[in-house]
C-alpha cells in the first residue's frame, strides 16, 4: 500500500514506513518481487548503489481487490463524519 501511495521508495524508507526490519523482513520483499507484486531495481547515487522498489500493475490490482476492501471493512483510523 505504501508503494501505491508514494510510487517509488528506497528499501530503507519502505521498510521504515511499514515498521519492518531489513534483517528479519527482507524475504517478504523478495517474495513479493517473485510473485510480481513489486519491482526491485538499483540506482547509482555517487559511489553508492540504492535499492528501490515500485509497485507493478499486478500489485495495484491486488491492492484494489484485496487490501482496499479490507481497509474499508476494518479501517485503521476513524474517519471524521462528513457534514
Amino acid at each position: 500500500m505504501k508503494l501505491s501511495e508514494y510510487g517509488e521508495l528506497t528499501q530503507t524508507k519502505l521498510l521504515a514506513y511499514c515498521g519492518l526490519n531489513i534483517v528479519k523482513h527482507k524475504e517478504i520483499l523478495d517474495d513479493m518481487e517473485k510473485k510480481g507484486i513489486l519491482n526491485r531495481f538499483e540506482e547509482k547515487w555517487g559511489t553508492k548503489t540504492m535499492t528501490k522498489y515500485n509497485v507493478t500493475e499486478k500489485g495495484r490490482q491486488f491492492c484494489k481487490m484485496i487490501l482496499d476492501p479490507y481497509e474499508e471493512m476494518f479501517p485503521r483510523k476513524v474517519k471524521e463524519n462528513k457534514k
